[in-house]
């Protein structure tokens, strides 16, 4: 890939936004969804961090992060024995980082049950950051901040809508698509009531889709109007190339910058960013 196919010098958003790409369902391209997201805002001159919460560390290893260099990880953020700037890691995306995740994340749950703030530490460790960058530490200046969470609706997944501006669901084109949504978006509602009264959905992505199945179609389409406006334009098609790029340790933008997937993500990128200047101006 050249520097001029995706490395371009667009000024940087600000302030910086903190999105949560959630799902409960697994399967849903929720992980695929926030590398490759990640990877394009960065493409298109923004610096972004992923905030990895899965335990399964998919996101971390889909951008290379080898499992024996996380020696600092979410845990020791979430557990409070690291601040969150330390256990950032740049990845070969130029303004993409990652804080990664590893197995130790399936014990924290019951780490943080006894403590009255266990809904709220990964939104103090972001808070922590930014006062720092405010107090002239420029490490990670993010414009966007993406956080990867597991597929359940645990503490973990709370920590991470607690701490955001607004939810990315990315939602299979499969039967049981509106059923899960449904769940997803009583959650948010509860997480708003009682944690995060400013937190918003931000959009609905529509992954896995083929164009060439009826049956995605008619999904797509239900999908569209039970949800209406909140449904991206975009939708990330079943490509061979995405499935293959995690194994490489690369994003698909990388990996093959000229598949349908890559064009998805781009275009999807540049759709959350107009995205946020409406919000912004209302």
């Amino acid at each position: 890939m050249t520097k001029s196919a995706i490395d371009h010098d667009f000024p940087v958003t600000a302030p910086m936004r903190v999105l949560v790409l959630a799902n409960q369902k697994g399967g849903v391209g929720k992980t695929t969804t926030a590398i490759n997201l990640g990877t394009a805002l960065a493409a298109i001159g923004e610096q972004v961090l992923i905030i990895d919460l899965d335990p399964q560390g998919n996101a971390s290893t889909g951008l290379g992060i080898d499992r024996k260099h996380r020696e600092l990880s979410t845990y020791d953020v979430l557990v409070g024995t690291e601040p969150l700037k330390n256990v950032l890691q740049q990845t070969a995306v130029p303004r993409l980082s990652i804080a990664p995740s590893t197995l130790d994340l399936l014990g924290v749950e019951m780490e943080l049950a006894p403590l009255k703030d266990r809904a709220f530490r990964l939104k103090n460790a972001i808070k922590d950051m930014v006062k720092q960058q405010n107090l002239g530490d420029l490490t990670g200046r993010f414009s966007y901040v993406l956080i990867d969470c597991p597929p359940s609706l645990n503490l973990l997944t709370l920590n991470a809508m607690a701490a955001a501006d607004s939810v990315i669901v990315p939602l299979q084109c499969e039967f049981f698509a509106l059923e899960g949504l449904s769940q997803l978006l009583s959650t948010v509602e509860q997480v708003k009531t009682t944690l995060n009264e400013a937190l918003i959905i931000h959009g609905i992505v529509l992954t896995m889709y083929d164009a060439r199945n009826n049956f995605a179609s008619q999904v797509a389409a239900d999908v569209r109007e039970y949800m209406g406006a909140k449904v991206y334009d975009t939708m990330i098609p079943r490509n061979v190339r995405v499935s293959e790029a995690p194994s490489h340790g690369k994003p698909v933008l990388l990996y093959d910058l000229k598949c349908s997937g890559s064009q998805a993500y781009l275009k999807l990128a540049s759709e959350v960013i107009q995205r946020e200047r409406l919000f912004r101006a209302a």
